[in-house]
């Protein structure tokens, strides 16, 4: 089925493409995987009659369906068709502590921003929400590993938990990356702060107070709507 899903997405972004694009994106990107030249508003529009047909009812098939259409992926956004293929409605519904080996996967092969902040910000997040108890190991796992994809999906897994956020899992977190001198950990750091500084602002101000080793970097993006 990955196969011919790969198949059909192509020829979708084919019918679609404006190749004159397709360099100036991969430029943008920094990315060493090229494009076909299809922005999001034409790739949505383009793929959007292939859901029904790739409708999974149970999460082992789709997970199946995913790791291999992401792995045979040739082009960035064939990728971001599989990612797009796991924000259907009813996938949505299939999310479960059960996904976070597949969505480690995404995070360790496509290592960079734009696959990693779609993941760990809406993906996991989401099975984070649905069982918090269950997720955080691995998100402690995540902090303390050698990849630094994985190591911002900790950081930025809880984007989304607004009033539901764990303050102790989020200072865990920041504290393990806080020192790291890599732009991306510090970009994470002050994104997540400014992002729950929406929930709770005297929080974080206290945070950033209390944390002079926080980068500039860091510490400016956490403060950036904050009077």
């Amino acid at each position: 089925m990955a196969r011919r899903f790969l198949n059909d997405v192509r020829s979708a972004l084919a019918a679609a493409a404006v190749p004159a694009d397709a360099a100036p994106m991969q430029a943008y990107m920094k990315s060493a995987m090229p494009f076909h030249g299809v922005k999001k508003p034409a790739r949505v529009a383009a793929l959007r009659p292939l859901w029904a047909t790739y409708t999974c009812a149970a999460w082992p098939a789709l997970e199946t369906l995913v790791r291999e259409a992401w792995d045979h992926a040739t082009h960035r956004e064939e990728r971001y068709a599989v990612l797009d293929l796991l924000e259907r409605p009813a996938h949505r519904r299939l999310a479960s502590p059960e996904a976070l080996p597949c969505f480690e996967h995404l995070i360790v092969k496509g290592a960079w921003w734009d696959f990693v902040d779609d993941v760990a910000g809406k993906k996991v997040c989401r099975v984070w929400l649905g069982a918090p108890t269950a997720t955080t190991p691995t998100l402690h796992r995540w902090m303390h590993t050698d990849d630094l994809w994985l190591r911002r999906s900790a950081i930025l897994a809880q984007l989304r938990a607004k009033e539901r956020t764990d303050r102790v899992l989020l200072t865990a977190s920041i504290e393990a990356a806080m020192d790291a001198p890599d732009f991306f950990l510090r970009k994470a750091i002050g994104w997540a702060l400014r992002q729950y500084a929406r929930t709770d602002p005297e929080w974080v101000r206290a945070f950033v107070d209390d944390r002079p080793g926080l980068s500039a970097l860091s510490r400016r993006e956490a403060l950036k709507h904050l009077s």
